[in-house]
């Protein structure tokens, strides 16, 4: 059996027990159908991407989202979506339909995510999960690159003894139950030969409740959430520990039966990204594409080259995506650096204080 009848046997069975399941339905759902299944087989035969089929027949990209992380993916007072999550489906519609406006936003716990890009509630999930074996294995889920490079880690108060995670001996921990940061904890402590006390709850929300209640000495997700859970506190109160326990690299989510529409948001991704590296912001994408003779950046602009096409996608749908969102620079300022979060591990490979950032060039 070939890998693509392997990987649509697995998104399958996985379609099928989601549909069984409670918590799968509910209003404004597009479910996946026979039909839609029949389409994602004859995806591997004609190179098409039925995920881009119903976007387009609807006008609209449906991206799942965590629910409230600041900096990532939250709503203001007047109900609109911000942050460097929404951002990232803001710059997929844009690439697919032209309009980075044209997308809805469905808010998912680490309970629900999964199951609603499975079913079809949503097109994309966004942030929100970690790239791990058991994730693109065993789930029927592919990823579309890493947009954020992140590592689990500690808040804790400043009064207290912890200054490193070596000092959480015996502490008490509050983590998400279930979730890959309690596996996590417990390997870090093992490792160790050291004791603590998980505090264990349901979601983000009740973890950081509990926390603040100092039902708690630390908590620990990731330390992008607890970044922003910490701006939203006195400053001198309270410090995220310096180092990670592990490493949590996040990015866009698609389900794995449509590998042309994973292409179409990897590729979009890179864009961002060569878009910083060949220094094109939003403010300098049209000039650059009506006058530059760099061919690289013609080709990424649409100018030259028939990459659009052979997405299914419009001859300018990079320079779509960066016109109208910025590239992965103006959309990490314009969204996390009021978190206190400096570029770090996000910083481009070749920047003055060097990352991982990296995207495959367009040619």
């Amino acid at each position: 059996m070939g890998q693509s009848s392997r990987k649509l046997g697995r998104t399958t069975a996985a379609l099928t027990a989601c549909l069984i399941l409670a918590g799968c339905g509910g209003s404004d759902q597009d479910v996946t159908s026979p039909s839609d299944l029949a389409a994602a087989q004859q995806t591997a035969k004609t190179g098409a991407s039925p995920t881009l089929t119903r976007v387009r027949s609807r006008r609209r990209l449906k991206c799942g989202v965590s629910e409230d992380k600041p900096g990532f993916s939250q709503r203001n007072l007047a109900g609109q979506w911000r942050g460097f999550d929404v951002d990232m489906c803001r710059a997929l519609a844009a690439a697919t339909l032209g309009d980075a406006r044209a997308v809805s936003f469905t808010p998912l716990t680490s309970r629900t995510r999964f199951a609603a890009l499975q079913s079809g509630a949503v097109d994309v999930v966004s942030g929100g999960a970690a790239w791990t074996f058991s994730h693109d294995e065993a789930l029927g889920l592919s990823f579309a690159g890493i947009s954020y490079y992140d590592g689990q880690g500690f808040l804790v108060r400043s009064r207290d003894r912890f200054h490193t995670i070596a000092d959480l001996a015996d502490a008490r921990i509050c983590v998400v139950g279930g979730a890959s940061s309690q596996q996590a904890l417990a390997d870090l402590f093992k490792a160790r030969g050291q004791a603590y006390q998980p505090v264990l709850k349901d979601t983000l929300a009740q973890a950081a409740q509990a926390y603040r209640r100092a039902e708690c000495d630390a908590l620990s997700d990731d330390v992008s959430w607890l970044a922003g859970l910490r701006n939203g506190m006195p400053a001198r109160d309270h410090q995220i520990l310096p180092g990670f326990i592990a490493d949590e690299p996040l990015g866009m989510m698609v389900r794995e039966d449509d590998e042309r529409w994973a292409d179409i948001a990897r590729w979009t991704l890179n864009a961002l990204v060569l878009a910083e590296q060949l220094d094109i912001g939003a403010g300098q994408a049209e000039a650059l594409r009506r006058e530059t003779a760099n061919p690289a950046i013609r080709r990424l602009l649409g100018v030259d080259g028939e990459f659009g096409q052979r997405l299914g996608l419009s001859a300018d749908w990079s320079y779509r995506a960066i016109r109208q969102v910025g590239d992965y620079a103006e959309i990490y300022q314009r969204n996390l650096s009021g978190l206190g979060l400096a570029r770090g591990r996000n910083a481009l490979w070749d920047a003055p204080q060097p990352g991982q950032l990296y995207a495959p060039p367009m040619r």
